[in-house]
């Protein structure tokens, strides 16, 4: 079944692709595995994926653990406590949800620590909805000069979350918003940051997130299948 969703997910990244004139290599598939066994991994792995994404610090460090040794890229996406990044520093491949200055200060520290760097994305908050995190766009070119002296972090882009609803339309203004913002950054932020990365869309909008410019999509359910109630995010 993974492998299938698997194909029907990049069928209709090439879709949207082709819609936006784009090309469907341009974008990147997350399979965001929260709260799936690791032998769903296993088998997406099988099927060709190797990006993933994890919302929750313990749960990434034990499947990167049972992982080792497969060609798997780790994403860190959901909320980042400070005192967690201890659990991820070693395996991230790439976080979506840098949006405060003291989880930059202890991402510097733990790199120093173990003697690497971490590729990030800066979290924007794009919709009226406090459950979400993230930077206000009109703050993020001022977050970006104060993260220049963190020489451990490079950043790579930008990241967003649209508004919980059943109309993935919805979710295009905030996905516009930001691709405003990328260009706004290129212009004006610190030369030696790379504002290439656009993680923005999920299993209801990614089409749209797609059409406005998305690099990253990072899917769960149209991949994996359906969570229970109280862990499924979107």
């Amino acid at each position: 079944m993974i492998a299938a969703n698997l194909e029907n997910v990049k069928k209709r990244v090439r879709d949207a692709c082709l819609r936006a004139g784009r090309r469907p290599e341009e974008v990147r598939i997350v399979a965001v595995s929260k709260a799936f066994p690791v032998e769903g991994i296993r088998e997406a792995v099988g099927a060709g994926q190797a990006d993933f994404g994890e919302n929750y610090a313990q749960e990434f460090r034990s499947k990167a653990e049972a992982m080792k040794g497969r060609d798997v890229r780790w994403h860190f996406i959901g909320h980042l406590q400070s005192n967690k990044v201890k659990y991820v520093i070693d395996d991230l491949y790439l976080l979506h949800s840098l949006d405060r200055m003291s989880l930059a200060d202890e991402l510097q520290k733990r790199a120093a620590s173990v003697g690497r760097t971490v590729d990030a994305l800066i979290e924007v908050h794009t919709t009226d909805e406090a459950t979400k995190s993230g930077i206000l766009p009109d703050d993020v070119l001022n977050f970006a000069r104060a993260l220049s002296a963190h020489d451990r972090i490079r950043v790579q882009g930008l990241m967003t979350m649209g508004p919980f609803s059943d109309e993935p339309e919805r979710a295009r203004p905030c996905f516009r918003r930001v691709r405003e913002l990328q260009a706004v950054l290129r212009r004006e932020g610190p030369d030696h940051m790379s504002w290439n990365e656009l993680s923005m869309g999920m299993s209801g909008d990614f089409p749209v997130a797609i059409e406005e410019g998305a690099t990253i999509v990072r899917i769960g359910t149209a991949i994996f299948g359906s969570r229970t109630a109280t862990t499924e995010p979107r």
